[in-house]
């Protein structure tokens, strides 16, 4: 299953609307998943033209989406045998919610599960973690968790531009994630 991951958004604010290019980067996928920072139910709702959407975490208390159905704080979702969790911020216990590319190869505790700590987050053993925040794209694979963070396709890096989403491909025995840089789509 092709499935079209995206994460802070920030519509109203690093971009008034949807850029046209995340349709194109999410043709053929049969589901989206959101981490966060989303602001308002009709950016969940332009997605929804494409295919069914769940979102988790940081959404701002003062736009509508705070009530949306397809919002929680976090989500489980299982796909071809995989078990994904979403949220926006992830806190990983010993290095706190600023997870950046090679940020757990380099603190995360030796003595430590990450498979462990990630099952007490979501209160479900999880094989797959799609996250937000940093707004840096980033998969990496530790102790048998795939960590994914989508980045961003209005504020990559923090900077007001055209940014990236991703897909992730899986089969019952298969997985993989890979980076799709908007601009490659202008």
């Amino acid at each position: 299953m092709r499935i079209g991951l995206i994460s802070d958004t920030h519509i109203p604010g690093g971009a008034m609307e949807m850029p046209e290019e995340v349709a194109r980067a999410f043709e053929g996928v049969k589901l989206i998943l959101h981490s966060g920072n989303i602001f308002n139910s009709a950016t969940l709702d332009w997605l929804e033209r494409i295919a069914p959407v769940k979102a988790a975490g940081s959404v701002d208390r003062d736009h509508q989406s705070w009530n949306d159905p397809r919002v929680a704080e976090k989500q489980i979702v299982e796909v071809e045998g995989h078990t994904i969790g979403v949220i926006h911020d992830l806190a990983v216990p010993g290095i706190g919610g600023q997870v950046y590319p090679g940020t757990i190869a380099a603190y995360y505790p030796a003595n430590a599960s990450l498979s462990t700590d990630m099952e007490k987050i979501f209160d479900s053993k999880v094989s797959i973690v799609i996250f937000g925040h940093t707004h840096e794209a980033m998969a990496e694979e530790h102790n048998g968790v795939l960590l994914i963070n989508p980045g961003s396709p209005t504020l990559p890096n923090q900077l007001r531009k055209l940014g990236n989403v991703m897909i992730l491909e899986l089969t019952s025995g298969e997985r993989g994630a890979k980076v799709v840089a908007l601009a490659d789509f202008s």
